[in-house]
């Protein structure tokens, strides 16, 4: 008699089934079914572990990519999304699937990944961006490495938006007052925030690896474990969720504002990177001997020159991005480079061959940190494309080389939509819609009468 044949599990299937098995092993009752949106917040829905496993995946309306952080829609959203406004598949991606360790009951959360219809990756999500890039770099065997630097504060609560924000005090019952760089006793004023953080991190896996802290008042820095573009973007995504968390259950805020107050300095993501053969699994960046670096490496680093200016509305996706860099006081001013030179916006650290590396110190805190990773990579593939050559390295200081950058989200968005290369690298329509959602943006924030200009122009002009 012959044996029934038992058809084998598609991909999907498979991960369904992982899922599953996970959701209830752990007893789960609820999962949180998370998209990053455009400003890189999450998006989606929570329902409960029964129905996820009934009904594996869910949709959301692709409009979540065409809506500002005020929540209103760009005068172009009838071109940018379809015409029926229709729903996007979603699939969770197993490899993200963690435990909600501040929830009630147990929960799950789970970053999924959105599709079209008809099975194709939607172009208007971030995280699809980002592996359209990687997609790049694979078919000419390259595979880009990553490593994030996160700077954040800790603040009062705010509940008057008028009412500057103010650093919050620690064990000792006062706000720090003088500036504390690395200041080991100043990170244990917050001990007990910074305890929960970690517990928090631990629990969902995420991989921090050094806290220090920085120049401004309560402000901190976390550094995550180098590895692949698309999970170091996961791990910061998730951080910021964990790390605000923290940071409520102990009556203060954490931001990720990039410059949130007037007399301190700003906060950055330097983005590390360096890219590896798939083949023989080496640094492609390395010639061998410390300080030495291959053409791929100067290409990438002269990529990185000649196309930041047009990807800054990535790097400083917000209006208040740009007081970071033209009032930083150790923020980069242009794209000049040089070996471990912090005044440069593109530091090549000092360090041994298999670790050689470029860091880029143009984003700040504020970016969704899937576009921020899939920028720069973008311009450090059109470098290699291109065989562009970086210029010499800078050893002083580059702050005089003067200001190069866009100095406004309004003149960013303006070069974005000037530099064809780019634009088609990381998707006409994507582009089109995020450069639409920032411009709405831009001019809800100048209809804003500011308190400045009622302090100084209401009874003297």
């Amino acid at each position: 008699m012959a044996k029934k044949k038992i058809p084998r599990q598609t991909e999907q299937e498979q991960q369904e089934s992982e899922i599953k098995r996970w959701l209830k092993e752990r007893r789960i009752t609820e999962v949180e079914c998370l998209v990053p949106d455009i400003t890189g917040n999450a998006r989606g829905k929570i329902i409960p572990a029964a129905k996820f496993s009934h009904d594996y995946g869910t949709r959301l309306p692709e409009g979540i990519f065409a809506t500002t952080v005020t929540g209103d829609y760009p005068d172009e959203y009838d071109d940018l999304v379809s015409p029926s406004d229709s729903d996007m598949m979603l699939r969770p991606d197993p490899e993200t699937i963690r435990m909600v360790p501040w929830a009630t009951d147990p929960t799950a959360q789970v970053i999924h990944d959105c599709f079209t219809k008809d099975g194709r990756p939607h172009e208007l999500a971030p995280r699809n961006v980002l592996r359209r890039v990687l997609a790049l770099y694979d078919a000419i065997g390259l595979a880009p490495v990553i490593a994030p630097e996160l700077e954040f504060f800790l603040v009062q609560r705010n509940t008057d938006p008028d009412f500057p924000l103010q650093p919050p005090a620690g064990r000792n019952g006062r706000p720090e007052t003088a500036r504390q760089s690395y200041s080991i006793d100043a990170v244990n004023e917050f001990d007990p925030i910074l305890d929960l953080m970690y517990d928090y991190c631990e629990a969902m896996d995420l991989d921090v690896d050094t806290l220090v802290h920085e120049s401004g008042a309560a402000q901190l820095e976390v550094n995550f474990v180098h590895a692949d573009p698309l999970s170091r973007a996961d791990q910061v995504f998730l951080f910021k969720r964990s790390m605000r968390e923290a940071a409520m259950r102990h009556g203060i805020y954490a931001t990720f504002l990039a410059k949130p107050m007037e007399n301190e300095p700003g906060s950055s993501m330097h983005i590390h990177q360096s890219l590896i053969s798939t083949k023989t699994g080496k640094n492609v960046f390395s010639a061998g001997k410390a300080g030495q670096h291959t053409d791929i490496f100067m290409h990438y680093l002269g990529g990185l020159q000649k196309y930041v200016p047009a990807a800054m509305a990535f790097f400083g996706p917000n209006v208040n991005s740009y007081r970071r860099l033209a009032f930083g006081e150790v923020s980069p001013k242009n794209v000049q480079w040089g070996y471990d030179n912090r005044t440069c916006g593109l530091r090549v650290p000092l360090d041994t061959p298999e670790n050689a590396r470029v860091e880029s110190r143009f984003a700040g805190s504020d970016v969704n940190p899937y576009l921020a990773l899939a920028a720069t990579l973008a311009c450090g593939y059109l470098g290699i494309r291109e065989k562009l050559q970086p210029t010499e390295p800078l050893s002083g200081s580059a702050h005089a080389k003067g200001y190069d950058l866009p100095r406004s989200l309004e003149e960013a968005i303006a070069e974005l939509r000037a530099c064809k290369p780019l634009r088609e690298l990381l998707g006409e329509r994507f582009v089109r819609a995020y450069t639409a959602v920032k411009d709405k943006e831009h001019q809800t924030y100048l209809r804003v009468i500011s308190s400045w200009e009622r302090e100084f122009l209401l009874l003297n002009v």
